[in-house]
């Protein structure tokens, strides 16, 4: 067994990829050979290379006999440690691996006292993920089709695209509600999603990313101006694709109550996990980047 910092390449980009496809596909019971999203490929292989980047202590890979078995991939934002992608093969799990990976990504946030990332339903990550000292707020997601009925109202808060030029507004906005800008992830959000919406008034601001469907990061200074763009993205999901709102704990009911006035579908799976800290709010987490 080897344990190695992740390299920045293709090849060892899409090695995370497919330990991660291959696990999260038997963790949700999907088929191995249906076939893949192209985009959430080319986004989730640049992803691994914008973090090797960033953060290439807190990126590993193991490799058994020369194959890719499992990977962990965290990165360090002003004091905040977070844990991105964690994962090992179904066949390699249980042998260790797991562990051996954790204990690298977390010795790169030795220091840090708040972390955070987004846990997938399964039990042998939560009993992880509990003994390394954090809190599982259980989270739920909006998923389906949005009736657009339900958004008539567009509300008196100004919502726009928004830029690199904003990357003062967004940091502001992260610093205050999580203690931690996301600082180069902008820019890899910026380059890699559809959208992104501001709302900046005398009585606060917030910002949100959307991409397809899915609203993949969403934080405001109060949870009016965290409605309005919730709302505004929702409004701009194209049509014939379903909406998808993601990590949502107890603490984002105002996310709740929009997706049931749209005629989202409520279920719960997974959840937030904390050390430190306490559910930012009003926030939707970005499950890659938090």
């Amino acid at each position: 067994m080897i344990i190695r910092q992740l390299q920045d390449t293709e090849a060892d980009a899409v090695a995370v990829h497919q330990i991660a496809r291959a696990a999260f596909r038997h963790l949700a019971g999907t088929p191995a050979e249906a076939p893949d999203d192209i985009t959430r490929t080319v986004h989730h292989r640049a992803r691994t290379r914008h973090l090797v980047q960033t953060d290439p202590e807190g990126c590993w890979i193991a490799e058994q006999d020369g194959e890719p078995v499992g990977c962990a991939l965290s990165m360090r934002r002003e004091g905040v440690w977070i844990l991105t992608l964690f994962t090992v093969l179904p066949s390699a799990q249980g042998k260790g691996v797991g562990r051996l990976l954790l204990e690298r990504a977390a010795a790169y946030g030795r220091g840090c006292l708040r972390g955070m990332l987004c846990a997938s339903p399964s039990p042998a990550a939560a009993r992880r993920y509990r003994a390394a000292g954090f809190t599982l707020h259980p989270t739920m997601r909006l998923t389906g089709p949005v009736d657009r009925s339900g958004l008539q109202d567009p509300g008196d808060i100004p919502v726009h695209p928004g830029n690199a030029t904003h990357r003062h507004l967004l940091d502001s906005v992260d610093r205050r509600l999580r203690g931690a800008a996301h600082g180069p992830d902008h820019e890899f959000m910026l380059a890699h999603y559809d959208e992104l919406l501001i709302a900046d008034t005398l009585a606060g601001s917030g910002y949100c990313y959307r991409d397809g469907g899915g609203v993949k990061l969403l934080a405001a200074t109060s949870k009016r101006i965290a409605t309005r763009l919730l709302r505004e993205a929702l409004a701009r999901v194209p049509d014939g694709e379903d909406a998808l709102v993601e990590f949502l704990t107890a603490e984002q009911e105002w996310a709740v109550d929009v997706g049931l006035e749209v005629g989202l579908s409520l279920d719960t799976r997974g959840y937030l996990a904390l050390r430190g800290m306490r559910p930012p709010t009003p926030y939707i987490p970005s499950g890659g980047l938090l």
